[in-house]
């Protein structure tokens, strides 16, 4: 139906779902931090589990309607160029979340994190590897490069859950004054305040349940009014969803993660985005079981690279993650700085490959 509205209205659908996930974003947010420490999650693992997956709802509706018309074109650019867009989203985080502050990677000192990113890693690289097997292999709508990546991330949460309750190496070798001043400090009395003050009255998983409903009926209507805007601007599939469905989509994490910056919760902030970048290529073994074909088969080029594009954005962090860096250039870190450089240049050269 909205095919056949003019173009200025079809935008502002899309604009007004997208209000709606940054919106929601907010009080997952707060709504999250309040279960992290209510079920004993820690801030890592909280924003892993809560946080990530609730974030990518959007994407899971975009899946989910593809699979349903049995057209994941746009879904496939849009997992694969939402990692490398949801990367970035550190670098707003730590130009905007934190100014002339110390730089984001160095206000984070968990070993979890680095795990996260180690998971994402891994499960991109095999997302690779399954787009060069035959369509043909595939057994009860199962294929192997989906298996795996199921089996990583299930074993990944395992690992970084028991890692998450174990003390900080940074801690140690600091004797906890580096620690208070990047984790006591994201435990202020303002913070506080913040969360005390939002959920007072109110009840967490409600909230939490009322704005992932909210995150995920938005996902949905960007996905179709972002398709009707692809098709009457005259531009594919592939490309709109590696760009702006994609930058549309990553909102929650923008809007989830600048109120955790702002409650001091650097760990979920990064944990949310680098969580949910792990989970995202766990939908395409869910779109073969809802499909009953073999998904990263028909990946193209566009999908390989930017799937090469978000390893080397997660490997540059991972560095920072070990390293925190203290320097800033431009007001963010030196890790920021290169991922925003390596990004640009690599979507400066994303149009210029063949298709087909």
């Amino acid at each position: 139906m909205l095919h056949n509205l003019p173009l200025w209205t079809v935008a502002a659908i899309f604009l007004a779902a997208a209000a709606g996930v940054w919106k929601a974003g907010i009080h997952l947010s707060k709504a999250t931090e309040v279960l992290s420490g209510r079920w004993d999650l820690g801030e890592a693992l909280g924003g892993m589990i809560l946080l990530a997956i609730v974030t990518n709802l959007p994407e899971i509706a975009i899946t989910a309607s593809g699979a349903f018309r049995q057209d994941l074109s746009i879904a496939v650019g849009n997992i694969l160029g939402g990692i490398s867009v949801q990367t970035v989203v550190l670098v707003i985080l730590d130009v905007i979340g934190l100014n002339k502050a110390a730089p984001l990677t160095r206000r984070v000192a968990s070993p979890t994190i680095v795990l996260e990113a180690v998971l994402v890693i891994a499960v991109l690289a095999v997302s690779i590897m399954g787009a060069q097997l035959p369509n043909s292999l595939i057994f009860a709508r199962v294929t192997p490069a989906g298996l795996l990546i199921a089996v990583l991330w299930i074993v990944g949460l395992w690992i970084i859950g028991k890692t998450d309750s174990a003390p900080s190496p940074q801690q140690a070798l600091t004797s906890g004054k580096e620690s208070r001043r990047t984790s006591d400090c994201c435990k202020s009395d303002d913070a506080t305040q913040i969360t005390g003050q939002t959920f007072s009255n109110r009840n967490p998983i409600a909230v939490f349940a009322v704005a992932s409903t909210v995150t995920l009926i938005c996902g949905a209507t960007l996905e179709i009014s972002g398709e009707a805007i692809a098709k009457q601007l005259g531009i594919s599939g592939v490309l709109f969803g590696a760009t702006f469905l994609a930058a549309a989509t990553a909102l929650p994490e923008i809007s989830t993660g600048l109120a955790a910056v702002k409650l001091g919760d650097y760990e979920m902030a990064v944990s949310d985005v680098l969580g949910g970048n792990a989970f995202l290529p766990v939908l395409f073994p869910l779109a073969s079981l809802m499909t009953g074909e073999a998904v990263l088969p028909d990946a193209e080029r566009t999908d390989i690279y930017l799937s090469s594009l978000g390893i080397l954005l997660t490997t540059v962090y991972t560095a920072g993650l070990v390293f925190r860096p203290s320097r800033q250039i431009a007001r963010m870190g030196i890790d920021s700085f290169v991922v925003l450089l390596l990004y640009l240049g690599g979507m400066a050269s994303f149009s210029a490959i063949p298709t087909g």
